[in-house]
């Protein structure tokens, strides 16, 4: 790896599975410390060990990132110990309901799970951020679902295209204090998540859907965590020092056509 957050304090929300994992491991061996956070403690706590195991440092918070008061106590821990972040990613998210006929309480969840926390993990970082001497970064989740339509999941792509519509405005509310803010926007990604998108319909033929899927996707297969911890670890670092309020797709092409 080449160091690039080398002396750098991230934090990772959401961090200790899936593509989370990926980017804090990804994080860390750019020479970041890494708080991954997450709402599963003792999986927060596994996936610091492993990073420290191979050489780098982290460390596990539990922490519920649709709770505002247990955000800013994340942050107030990052406060006491480094007293600066240069780094936010949140990977929070859920795939919610499908189809249109949503109750309320469905509807609720994924408006907290894919909007509140993006807004507050954000929002509630931004004092830190601002001390990282034009170096602060932020980065969202969001999904090719932001970009495109999606007829079996219109709550999702609702949820996901308000935080990309929020990744551009904080972008532009943060520039002066040399704060970056992007959007990821990954297609299927090959994380115990992606059947989750495809089962949700009773009596769904779930290998079917993805396969399904994935054969519209040009490059012909879903992306890895890895790729997508790529594509974070970059814009985390000064090789995207212009680069904000972006969505980007990582999506083998299926956004192209």
């Amino acid at each position: 790896m080449s160091g690039r957050l080398e002396g750098r304090v991230a934090a990772v929300l959401g961090g200790a599975s899936g593509m989370g994992l990926a980017i804090s491991r990804r994080f860390a061996a750019e020479g970041a410390f890494v708080y991954i956070a997450d709402l599963n403690a003792a999986a927060a706590d596994d996936a610091a060990a492993e990073v420290r195991d191979t050489g780098g440092d982290a460390i596990g918070v539990a922490v519920d990132a649709v709770s505002t008061a247990s955000i800013a106590e994340l942050y107030g821990r990052i406060e006491a110990e480094h007293g600066v972040l240069h780094v936010l990613h949140s990977q929070v998210g859920m795939p919610g309901a499908g189809g249109l006929e949503v109750s309320e309480e469905e509807f609720d969840r994924s408006i907290d799970v894919n909007v509140r926390s993006a807004f507050f993990a954000s929002t509630l970082a931004l004092p830190l951020l601002r001390r990282a001497g034009g170096k602060g970064s932020i980065t969202l989740l969001a999904s090719t679902a932001a970009l495109v339509g999606s007829p079996l999941s219109p709550l999702y792509s609702l949820t996901k295209g308000a935080v990309v519509s929020y990744t551009r405005s904080l972008a532009l509310a943060t520039a002066t204090d040399g704060i970056r803010v992007n959007v990821l926007c990954p297609g299927p990604v090959d994380t115990p998540m992606l059947p989750q998108f495809f089962g949700r319909d009773p009596g769904a033929d779930v290998q079917d859907l993805m396969s399904g899927f994935v054969s519209v996707i040009p490059m012909q297969r879903p992306a890895t965590p890895e790729e997508i911890a790529g594509a974070a670890a970059f814009l985390a670092s000064d090789d995207a020092g212009f680069i904000t309020g972006i969505a980007l797709p990582i999506d083998g092409g299926q956004t192209a056509k």
